[in-house]
């Protein structure tokens, strides 16, 4: 028999290619999703890539009766991958108790489900923002984590220790995956990043701007200290995370000794802001229209990942690359034009 797999937030961006990806690799899969930042049109693309559909339960889950009240009707699970939660930056800035609300509570009661049905293995959806401004880069998993600078990036600092608490007071495994920036779209273009509020993540804006749906296009912050004065990132293809998450599942059910363990999800190569464009532009053959402006607040200066571990442990092998990540975002953007 399959092993199920339920993923929360599995309407969005990331939880769709992870879906996709536990079923090409032997997985049913479930989903949890309440549709607050998605418009479920994701799940006529998984079906169009898999040919399967997905079971959703439309719920809130930082409403701890809600998840209650499914308790009964979820089938055997073998696994949990909770990716729902609030992730703009900016906006958590605005609303940081509604971020507070929503992230913390809705982990608190997804780990209590997992308590209560007794299933074996949680993976937890972070962030690189829990290393703040790190003072050595590139950053390991050991690397000591900074000042959050975001409430977004305080609720995965929180969620960390929450979800360690939980695996060593429960006996109940768990490992945390930190993402660094997850970009493009699956290569069919039939799923990708869809939001119902306006992006902030630097790819969906230049993808928006080339396709003359904004054109706000700012490079924010042109005096950090680093090699052309934009800000540093670590870009990795949505659909090299998504693999991860199922390589984590089967280390997690594979191990006799796994209680908590954390990996960076990167491609282990920083790019500044402009470089990131020059890419788009290079992979694209299209010229974008930008402008330079001051800095954001809650931004970092510079962060990008040690992804050894991963690699080493998980036998995780990145296939796409920077000009791959372009491509098939600027793909996905032509996707949701017609």
């Amino acid at each position: 028999m399959k092993k199920t797999i339920l993923v929360t937030g599995g309407a969005g961006y990331i939880g769709s290619h992870t879906i996709v990806d536990l079923l090409e690799n032997g997985y049913e899969a479930i989903c949890i999703d309440d549709l607050s930042r998605s418009d479920g049109s994701a799940f006529e693309g998984i079906f169009k890539i898999t040919g399967k559909r997905i079971q959703n339960y439309k719920i809130d889950l930082s409403d701890k009766n809600a998840v209650k009240g499914i308790y009964k009707l979820l089938p055997p699970i073998q696994g949990v991958i909770h990716f729902a939660a609030y992730k703009s930056i900016p906006e958590s800035l605005d609303k940081p108790l509604q971020y507070y609300q929503n992230n913390v509570f809705s982990l608190i009661n997804i780990l209590t489900l997992v308590e209560e049905l007794n299933i074996p293995c949680f993976i937890f959806s972070s962030s690189c923002s829990v290393y703040g401004n790190p003072d050595k880069l590139p950053v390991n998993e050991q690397t000591p984590l900074k000042e959050a600078q975001s409430p977004y990036a305080v609720t995965k600092e929180m969620g960390e220790r929450i979800t360690r608490d939980f695996s060593f007071g429960t006996k109940i495994p768990s490992i945390i995956l930190r993402y660094f920036n997850p970009v493009g779209a699956h290569p069919t273009a039939l799923i990708g990043e869809m939001a119902t509020i306006a992006p902030t993540n630097l790819v969906p804006v230049i993808c928006q701007n080339a396709a003359g749906w904004r054109n706000d296009l700012m490079v924010l912050g042109t005096d950090y200290p680093t090699r052309d004065g934009s800000c540093i990132r670590d870009y990795i293809h949505v659909s090299d995370i998504a693999h991860a998450h199922t390589l984590a599942i089967e280390y997690s059910l594979k191990s006799k000794e796994l209680m908590y363990d954390i990996f960076n999800l990167g491609s282990g190569n920083g790019y500044t802001v402009i470089e990131a464009l020059h890419a788009f532009q290079k992979a694209n053959s299209l010229k974008l229209n930008y402008k330079f402006g001051p800095r954001r607040h809650g931004d970092v200066i510079a962060v990008y990942s040690d992804n050894k571990k991963a690699i080493n442990t998980l036998n995780w092998q990145l296939k796409y690359s920077i000009d791959d990540m372009m491509r098939t975002a600027w793909q996905w953007q032509q996707h949701l034009k017609k």
